[in-house]
């Protein structure tokens, strides 16, 4: 039974049209982060970017290094798209993505994150072998099928992603239009629609609509019946969010997706003409079934666990923020914060106050004033840089943060020298202060 689930051909004409729209997609991402000038605000202006936690070695090339570094990323993304040299191509985008995802997180959203996925599988799927420049040129490879497997990867990750979003949305300052109302207002300059957005029933729309659009999608595109009005909730759904949030590539990565709900014959009718509709009922199991069947639920498994793991670990993740990243919350909550930095010097006891904007830009020091591992990382920056001038430093954080226009309260402990904490990925931090005044440490 699993066997056949995994391993029955189908038709491979969805896989073959996303890629091409996949290559167009990461091409379009690489260019229009230059373009945008996000490139050089994120990776080149910088000092120095908040790598992930234990990839300090991590950084962007000098100069301006990394203008080539994203145009090479495009180039591979046209390959992808056309079909050549596909493995190797799409290989070269996935290691390339990768490093810049985690050499810095300033910029960290789940799409990031979604994307990477997306690459890894990307090199192991057989997108090539139709209407590619290396089916043309080794005709031996050249297919019309695909293992089932490869379709139902892409609904199984999409129903787990969009599962824990809905889910994320069902707190509070969300259900009662607080977060909805408070990222409005943010868009009130935007032309024609600016003031629209401010209406209460956009809030509800964009509260509620989000829930039941996040939580439903995949099953009314799965039924037959449901499938066309879904199709079409999702191009409104996904062109508002591509409007008002500008969240790059990911809506319309989003709505490519729709061709693995769709039945082949209508996918091949409408992109592949000329390609021959797959209709056996071939079973193909090979050698390497039983690994691949362990690894395939080891995956899952760990897609289904990382966002629960903020459950396990003390206080409310919209405070601490352990247990966020890879954990499919979106545009969930606003934070804002006040953050001082003071060293003190071993030897002689003297303080000194840091000056944020010596070190960081204007993101980073947003990100440094609310989030606690960006203020432990750069604690640790600071050490390293005085500890190069022959000097052995505490450094002591002052944190005020305000959690979804809520007043200010003390984030983290004054007491507490950061420069000397241990850094834990799966626990809480007893040097974040509680969000509630009369919970303890």
């Amino acid at each position: 039974m699993i066997n056949k689930f995994l391993f029955k051909h189908i038709d491979n004409s969805s896989l073959i049209v996303f890629r091409i729209l996949f290559g167009a997609l990461i091409f379009l991402e690489s260019f229009g982060a230059i373009l945008t000038g996000w490139l050089r605000r994120t990776l080149i202006e910088p000092q120095f970017t908040f790598n992930f936690i234990g990839l300090d070695w991590l950084q962007p090339l000098p100069g301006q290094w990394m203008y080539a570094y994203y145009a090479i990323m495009g180039l591979f993304g046209l390959f992808v798209m056309v079909g050549y040299k596909y493995k190797l191509s799409m290989l070269g985008f996935t290691l390339m993505w990768a490093a810049t995802y985690f050499m810095q997180k300033s910029s960290y959203n789940n799409h990031y994150y979604f994307l990477m996925i997306l690459n890894a599988v990307m090199v192991i799927l057989p997108a090539h072998k139709y209407a590619s420049f290396d089916a043309k040129q080794n005709p031996s490879i050249k297919s019309t099928s695909m293992p089932n497997w490869c379709r139902w990867f892409f609904i199984i990750q999409l129903f787990i992603l969009y599962t824990y979003a809905s889910i994320a949305k069902m707190y509070p300052d969300w259900l009662d239009l607080t977060v909805p109302e408070i990222l409005m207002q943010g868009k009130k300059h935007y032309y024609v629609i600016g003031d629209i957005l401010q209406y209460k029933f956009m809030h509800y729309l964009v509260a509620y609509g989000g829930i039941l659009f996040d939580g439903l999608i995949i099953p009314l595109l799965l039924w037959k019946r449901t499938r066309k009005i879904a199709f079409f909730a999702s191009i409104f759904f996904h062109l508002f969010n591509s409007i008002v949030f500008q969240v790059g590539i990911f809506p319309y990565l989003s709505l490519a997706f729709a061709v693995f709900f769709f039945e082949p014959k209508i996918i091949q009718k409408l992109f592949l003409k000329r390609k021959a509709l797959y209709t056996e009922d071939h079973i193909e199991v090979p050698s390497y079934a039983p690994i691949f069947k362990a690894l395939f639920v080891v995956y899952f498994s760990v897609q289904i666990a990382l966002p629960l793991r903020q459950y396990f670990i003390q206080d409310n993740v919209l405070w601490t923020e352990e247990g966020h990243r890879m954990s499919w919350r979106m545009m969930l909550r606003t934070k804002r914060g006040t953050t001082s930095f003071k060293i003190v010097d071993k030897a002689t006891n003297i303080e000194t106050k840091v000056v944020l904007r010596e070190y960081l830009s204007g993101k980073q020091m947003r990100s440094v004033s609310a989030k606690p591992d960006f203020m432990w990382q750069f604690a640790q920056r600071l050490k390293r840089i005085y500890a190069e001038k022959g000097m052995d430093i505490e450094v002591y954080v002052s944190s005020y943060v305000s959690v979804n226009g809520r007043p200010s309260k003390r984030f983290i402990d004054p007491e507490v020298d950061l420069a000397n904490e241990e850094w834990n990925h799966f626990k809480h931090h007893d040097w974040i202060l509680p969000s509630k005044p009369d919970e303890n440490n």
